[in-house]
């Protein structure tokens, strides 16, 4: 489904007349169906990458393909869900989940258009706030919204930018159910980041750890645990606790780097 090879990703910097590279030689397979969590240090080049996967940043070297063909731009089989909800005030919730059939041409009449868009909103729990406005909901609904609207154009790929970062601890972990629980529906193929070894481990088959900037794969992590994991309670299982020391393992040198404001 995603195949990233010798991926080098940067920036450049105007103010310091200088290039920023985020990501160097990063190669990656992401199969059809499958959740792949990335962790790693803030500025290691997980929001790069995924980018890069939406076609928003172009490779300085390296390829990034989607389906088989090269990402040369945003396209309706991708689909990003955001750490800040981005939803519009001024519309609703129907209409912040209706935006992306206004925005590409997705190839289907009105009537489909309304099935698909109360089809997610029942999908994510939403019924009878169809008509309610962003400030009339909490942290957790904005979120659904913001879900919804992702997968009303049924997307290949799903992309999510720590998606439940602004949500309190209590209504993170039940979203953490609810995405397993939509993505199990949908069967998505997943690329989701997260600062939370214990999210990464929920919610992913496998856990990609970056390095410190600019970021390479320092492991790729089988998460073999059953699903749906809400209903198994994974945290108690000895599996879940050997993965979890070995993610934590890797990246607390990495978040070391962080701190301090190293540089490689």
């Amino acid at each position: 489904m995603i195949r990233a090879e010798n991926l080098t990703v940067g920036y450049e910097l105007h103010r310091e007349r200088q290039r920023l590279t985020a990501l160097r030689d990063l190669s990656l397979t992401v199969d059809r169906g499958e959740f792949v969590v990335l962790v790693g240090p803030s500025g290691c080049g997980k929001t790069t990458f995924i980018n890069a996967i939406s076609g928003l940043v172009i490779p300085w070297e390296g390829s990034i393909e989607v389906n088989d063909k090269p990402v040369i731009g945003p396209g309706p089989d991708r689909a990003m869900v955001f750490q800040d909800y981005a939803l519009m005030p001024w519309r609703t919730v129907e209409e912040n989940i209706r935006l992306p059939f206004e925005l590409q041409a997705l190839g289907i009449n009105e009537e489909e258009m309304d099935d698909r868009v109360r089809r997610y909103i029942d999908l994510v729990d939403l019924g009878g706030f169809e008509e309610s406005f962003p400030y009339e909901l909490s942290g957790g609904m904005k979120q659904r919204v913001g879900i919804a609207r992702a997968l009303v154009s049924e997307p290949d790929i799903l992309l999510a930018d720590e998606p439940f970062a602004a949500i309190d601890a209590m209504t993170r972990e039940a979203m953490q159910g609810e995405l397993e629980r939509f993505v199990a529906a949908t069967s998505q193929t997943v690329v989701f980041i997260t600062h939370s070894i214990d999210e990464a481990i929920t919610l992913g088959d496998r856990v990609v750890v970056i390095s410190y900037r600019p970021g390479q794969i320092k492991e790729v992590v089988e998460v073999d645990l059953p699903r749906p994991r809400f209903d198994y309670d994974i945290k108690t299982m000895p599996e879940y606790t050997e993965l979890r020391e070995r993610v934590w393992g890797l990246v607390k040198d990495e978040a070391l780097q962080t701190a301090r404001g190293a540089r490689i």
